[in-house]
């Protein structure tokens, strides 16, 4: 009876207060208890046999039981040397926990591999886990026509539960709920803003196109990039978006109109053919098209339709594109000479050996992508190894950052042109190095020196009596055509030696001659 007088003098915060108090600390047994049983599980863990695994295989798959093993296995190889089983290696546990969340997941076998090869097996498993939820909705206000607090008021007003996307945006803003349709509403189609994920404001923000510049979107629809350069160029220089399929001209052209840009001209062409269509611009924005690894939540036909091969056929589109996309930039532009290049994809080969490529074939460097949180890009994976500058690249990652994977790059280009090959360009640091080195001079005094002793000029005349051809080192050569713009003075002479000699020749063997021999010889 005091118990009940007591429940009545309380407020109802403090029942509240109370209740919530009791239900934690009933949350907090059941987790001990989970933690309890699952240590008691692990601990008696082992590992299946590959005749268990046939078994299995025969039965329909029991989800609870297989997962149950993932967590095993990846206890085990959290502390793989105190944990494990003595009979078992670590390839065994590998080829468990690959088949077991190939079956839990639904993806081929072939793709958990590459993850596990990129992540350890813990951070692959919430990547997985990560790639089972959505990503928040989020849009983006267009500066052109209003801005961002006043389109946050409006569409509170219409009973959008809404927030910013965070610090690092001044245009994006997350939706959590809407009593409306976000695609119908007045104010999208007014233009006052764009239906667009959080991670594609990235490439366009480390691109920072300026006022009055000539910047390309390669690979432009349906416009969310695009419109967006336009608002930050606000409506000056030139604009040129591309798409290489000509049915998704018609979502670009639509939402360049719907946004107001007016900056903008729409073609439809291959990108690998854009240098010979457009001279030197300022910019580029390469978003190119990719396997998708990085968008699973939003495409899970990815996890069965995609392979290796896929991927690396994928990335050698992506090498042709970002060359070509090199080539249209203009090393001496005054304001510009960047390229962004970006995918929606995790996967290296897509993403940190195309840019390591174009590294080796262009006179490019790479460049901090003014971002201010990613994950660095990789500079090792297996046993390949990228140049130390790679680094320099962002990645994102959706069970870190809450967002599409992502990979972003920003390129410099210092000079025009197609870079010569490595071996060319150690002859030439050779050679740098020798000219400022005294020790090389004086050496190199004494060779010129030597060659003009009559030893080597008697060799020289040799060669021209009997017709050889006297070759000069491959860069000197070089210097006398480009210095006088014709072929060195040695080898012409070489050259005119020759064709006196070849006609010498014919006139000896020329029938004429042998005749009249004969009829002087018979008078």
């Amino acid at each position: 009876r005091d118990d009940d007088d007591d429940d009545d003098d309380e407020l109802p915060i403090e029942r509240e207060a109370r209740e919530a108090k009791e239900r934690e600390r009933l949350m907090e047994m059941e987790a001990a208890a989970e933690r309890e049983s699952d240590t008691k599980r692990q601990g008696a863990f082992r590992l299946p046999t590959q005749a268990d695994m046939e078994r299995e295989r025969l039965r329909p798959p029991d989800m609870t039981m297989i997962q149950n093993r993932i967590q095993d296995t990846l206890y085990v190889l959290a502390d793989f040397r105190k944990r494990r089983e003595a009979t078992r290696s670590r390839r065994e546990y590998v080829n468990t926990l690959t088949d077991d969340m190939a079956n839990f997941f639904g993806y081929v076998p072939e793709l958990i591999t590459l993850f596990l090869e990129m992540f350890s097996p813990a951070e692959a498993m919430e990547f997985l886990e990560s790639n089972e939820s959505q990503r928040p909705v989020t849009i983006r206000a267009n500066t052109l026509r209003t801005k961002r607090r006043d389109l946050a008021q409006a569409l509170t007003k219409r009973g959008v539960h809404l927030d910013s996307v965070g610090d690092w945006s001044k245009v994006g803003l997350k939706i959590y709920e809407s009593q409306v349709p976000i695609g119908a509403t007045p104010e999208y189609l007014a233009g006052h803003y764009m239906l667009q994920s959080a991670s594609s404001f990235l490439p366009v923000m480390s691109l920072g196109p300026v006022e009055g510049e000539t910047v390309v979107d390669m690979c432009a629809s349906p416009g969310g990039k695009s419109t967006y350069l336009a608002a930050l160029m606000k409506n000056t220089g030139l604009l040129i978006c591309n798409d290489a399929n000509r049915k998704r001209l018609t979502s670009l052209i639509s939402n360049l109109h719907r946004m107001g840009v007016r900056n903008s001209v729409v073609s439809n062409e291959d990108g690998r053919k854009l240098p010979a269509r457009f001279g030197r611009v300022d910019r580029v924005l390469l978003d190119a098209p990719c396997s998708g690894m990085g968008v699973i939540a939003r495409d899970p036909s990815v996890k069965l339709t995609r392979s290796v091969k896929d991927i690396q056929r994928s990335s050698h589109l992506q090498k042709e594109l970002l060359l070509a996309a090199i080539d249209m930039v203009d090393a001496h532009s005054k304001t510009g000479g960047y390229i962004v290049y970006s995918t929606c994809s995790v996967t290296v080969f897509e993403n940190e050996e195309v840019v390591d490529y174009a590294l080796s074939k262009r006179y490019i460097k790479i460049v901090p992508t003014n971002l201010a949180f990613g994950v660095d890009g990789f500079v090792r994976y297996g046993a390949k190894r990228f140049h130390p500058s790679v680094k320099l690249t962002k990645r994102f990652y959706p069970h870190v950052h809450n967002l599409d994977g992502f990979f972003v790059a920003r390129i410099r280009k210092y000079a025009n042109g197609v870079r010569k090959s490595h071996e060319e360009d150690a002859e030439d640091e050779v050679e740098d190095e020798n000219t400022n080195d005294p020790k090389s001079k004086a050496t190199k005094d004494e060779n010129e020196h030597t060659a003009d002793s009559p030893k080597k000029s008697k060799a020289e005349n040799k060669k021209k009596k009997e017709g050889k051809k006297i070759t000069l080192p491959r860069r000197k050569r070089k210097a006398e055509r480009d210095i006088g713009g014709t072929e060195p003075q040695s080898v012409r002479e070489a050259a005119e030696t020759t064709k006196v000699q070849k006609k010498r020749k014919l006139k000896k063997k020329s029938p004429k001659i042998r005749s009249r021999k004969k009829k002087a010889l018979h008078s």
